[in-house]
């Protein structure tokens, strides 16, 4: 299995221990306001990645964190005139509901930045008495030139940071690269209390201490979107590595290319900025899945409706082939090696490359459509277990509706409609297989029979 790692600009051997527990971070949201696409695709992403080494037989312990207080909060707080942990509990809430939604579950525990603060102060004041961070009056702040090292991660090098680094004629640091790992409380602030004041943590050091204290300090994957290469990544390579000595924080960084909509970058500025939630209100969430993860991983999502609405036709044909399939599921099983399953699994296993997968599970679905009618039991079988496997890690197969669409209501519908077929009555019966598929009933006549399933 080999994944493109971002530290050594290479695809590398995804060598991991089937005998140990693989531990994977990826960085949480900052709980400020409603979650984009762009925070889709993370995590997406990076469910799926983990649900297929489950389903070849990791042991994974997947973590993440949630920034639960931040300059952000603070600020919508202060608009809202409401205390801050309103601000961040109302978007956690919406974060979980979202996740639960898209059928992100694979994430072993979230780890609150605010039930982290010992942790936090602890590796502060580790970084303190080994000279790596000094006090101001306004905080205290991580020497970047203490590390030379720092800049690898992103590919640049001291000299160009110290040329593009931006700093405030009243802050007191002593370089302009250095960054915050405490800050002391401003009037009105939240805080806790800490050696070198009342604060709060900087962003950076939440991870790394959330890290530290359930992985230790080295790991096997950290996962995050692109943009959060630099600064925040590299922070945390310079902390993690200056309190442990360590030769480095992962083993392997996966980062996933941004979202466009429009071929333009998605912000708030332009006012093309999508939340999960609008796009939920018109295309199912496999639907979004299937959109997101139709991309590798490393390129650009151009976000636009034909994405969403190509999404949508080719789930609803995988779907329905699927249900066709299991109406004709035989009952023994495919007990001899699937090859269609063993051919998709490279695409897997070279980049997570999902995209492939979607392509080559279409064309079977071509395949298995045209000659449904002739396949054998065991091609059967084969084909239901191959869509399994996929919808395993990709979670594509839209979950069944819980109705009260009883299947006597739905059989009777359809008799009332064969009587209006058989006297002439087409307009009618064409009335009510579109009631039917509104309730999400698929129907299909076969001759003198008309079977059905729900979508």
């Amino acid at each position: 299995m080999y994944v493109y790692d971002t530290l050594s600009r290479t695809e590398k051997n995804l060598d991991l221990n089937h005998d140990q527990v693989v531990r994977v971070f990826v960085c949480g949201p900052t709980v400020q306001d409603s979650f984009h696409i762009g925070h889709a695709r993370t995590y997406t992403f990076f469910d799926a990645v983990v649900k297929y080494l489950r389903r070849k037989g990791y042991s994974v312990f997947y973590l993440q964190n949630i920034t639960d207080i931040d300059d952000k909060i603070i600020n919508r707080a202060n608009e809202e005139n409401v205390p801050y942990d309103v601000i961040s509990r109302r978007y956690t809430e919406e974060f979980f509901d979202i996740m639960e939604t898209l059928r992100i579950n694979s994430v072993n525990f979230y780890a609150m930045a605010t039930q982290h603060i010992h942790e936090i102060i602890r590796q502060i004041q580790v970084l303190v008495k080994k000279g790596y961070a000094y006090e101001t009056t306004d905080g205290v702040y991580f020497s970047v030139t203490k590390f030379p090292d720092y800049g690898q991660l992103s590919g640049q090098d001291l000299e160009s940071l110290r040329t593009g680094a931006r700093v405030e004629s009243s802050e007191e640091k002593r370089d302009p690269r250095d960054f915050v790992i405490w800050k002391k409380m401003k009037p009105g602030e939240p805080f806790w209390n800490s050696p070198w004041g009342n604060g709060r943590p900087g962003w950076h050091i939440e991870d790394t201490a959330i890290t530290e204290k359930y992985f230790g300090p080295t790991y096997d994957i950290h996962g995050a979107g692109m943009d959060l290469i630099f600064p925040h990544h590299e922070a945390e390579v310079a902390l993690e590595r200056s309190i442990s000595g360590e030769p480095y924080l992962s083993r392997y960084w996966i980062h996933s290319a941004m979202v466009n909509v429009n071929q333009e970058k998605m912000s708030k500025s332009l006012k093309n900025y999508v939340t999960i939630r609008k796009v939920l209100e018109d295309y199912l969430p496999e639907e979004l899945r299937y959109a997101l993860l139709n991309v590798q991983f490393r390129s650009n999502v151009n976000f636009t409706p034909d994405l969403l609405n190509e999404a949508k036709a080719n789930v609803g044909a995988i779907n329905t082939l699927y249900r066709k399939l299991k109406l004709k599921q035989p009952s023994h099983e495919n007990s001899d090696e699937n090859p269609e399953i063993r051919r998709l699994s490279e695409h897997v296993e070279r980049n997570f490359d999902f995209r492939l997968v979607f392509r080559d599970l279409l064309e079977l679905v071509g395949k298995w459509n045209v000659n449904l009618e002739s396949l054998t039991p065991m091609e059967i079988a084969t084909a239901i277990e191959t869509i399994d496997w996929v919808d395993s890690f990709t979670c594509i197969i839209p979950r069944k509706k819980e109705d009260s669409t009883s299947d006597e209501l739905i059989s009777l519908l359809l008799r009332i409609r064969r009587s209006m077929r058989e006297k002439k009555d087409f307009t009618g019966a064409d009335e009510i297989r579109k009631s039917l598929r509104d309730m999400g009933i698929t129907i299909e006549d076969r001759g003198e029979e008309t079977i059905w399933w729900k979508s």
